[in-house]
């Protein structure tokens, strides 16, 4: 345990950004597991379900949680799987 007062603020702001980055990414990968889900089942929830997926991977990679290319390969790789079902 750190004993200067800005290193032990650091630990606690640390902590706390640690946990709301765990809750944002868990959230993410959620969301595209139920679209994926929503897929294999060729539910009619699936656009709904892509947009909810869409919008947390936009949160995650707007607060560098993962990088902007992963989260645009994403969204490109869950619409590509969309447009397969209605072709």
């Amino acid at each position: 345990m750190p004993n200067i007062k800005s290193a032990i603020k650091r630990v606690k702001t640390s902590e706390t950004a640690n946990a709301q980055n765990v809750q944002v990414k868990s959230a993410m990968r959620t969301a595209v597991k139920k679209t994926e889900a929503a897929i294999a089942n060729n539910d009619t929830v699936v656009a709904q379900a892509f947009t909810e997926a869409a919008s947390k991977l936009d949160k995650a990679a707007g607060k560098g949680l993962i990088h902007k290319n992963a989260a645009a390969r994403k969204k490109s790789r869950l619409a590509k799987k969309i447009n397969s079902l209605n072709a």
